[in-house]
């Protein structure tokens, strides 16, 4: 059964269902990927690990993190030519996150590789600083930066009731772009998690994800049309 949502589905971001969503969608892109990339290229999936203090009651409970990526890589001499990341909610939420994910960024752009960021998080502050006055308005983005201009993004959006976009991929500068349908992939790891069966959709979203009125109406109408709630 697929998701109820066009696009991103918000219950998604419930801290029980993120981290294996975030696993299958790393996964789903991969695989998207793949028949993109002509024989100079290898990808690879690699993990971080850092820890998170969180705030429960009156107390700090310290959280391990892991966080899988994307690489693109040079076949002939490892170098790397494109970093893709899924942002999660600790990126956005935590010191601790966002310290480990900017870090790792600012490693692919020393090594002038592109980077691309994806953003299906609400909750939390952007990671990422640039001009929003000609984008209107939007939920979730992919940001894309190449290697001879790594402080000019290429912005892809969609808002909470929209499909989300396809992206481009960059890689070497005589080599096309790889073209990867965000949707497609969400659409697989919404599947391969049993996020049908998992998601309570009774219920309203977590309460640490921030939907608007409108958003939260649209939400709970769409849910009864499909006799969901």
């Amino acid at each position: 059964m697929p998701s109820p949502f066009p696009g991103m589905d918000p219950y998604l971001e419930h801290p029980k269902h993120w981290p294996a969503f975030q696993h299958h969608l790393l996964a789903g892109l991969y695989q998207i990927l793949l028949p993109g990339l002509v024989d100079r290229y290898r990808a690879r999936v690699g993990t971080r690990t850092y820890t998170a203090e969180v705030v429960l009651f009156t107390s700090v409970t310290p959280e391990e993190h892991a966080e899988e990526y994307i690489e693109v890589r040079n076949r002939a001499d490892g170098r790397l030519v494109t970093l893709v990341e899924v942002v999660s909610p600790a990126n956005k939420t935590t010191p601790s996150g966002r310290a480990a994910y900017l870090e790792k960024r600012a490693e692919a752009v020393a090594q002038r590789a592109g980077v691309v960021q994806v953003d299906l998080v609400l909750q939390g502050k952007p990671t990422l600083s640039y001009s929003r006055d000609a984008l209107g308005e939007f939920d979730y983005s992919v940001s894309v930066t190449r290697p001879a201009a790594p402080d000019r993004y290429e912005i892809y959006t969609a808002t909470l009731p929209k499909r989300l976009p396809k992206f481009k991929v960059p890689l070497a500068p005589d080599d096309r772009d790889a073209l990867v349908d965000l949707q497609a992939a969400v659409a697989r790891a919404y599947d391969l998690g049993g996020f049908a069966a998992a998601v309570d959709y009774k219920a309203p979203p977590h309460p640490d994800v921030p939907l608007s009125d409108a958003h939260a109406g649209w939400v709970d109408q769409t849910l009864r049309q499909l006799k969901l709630r």
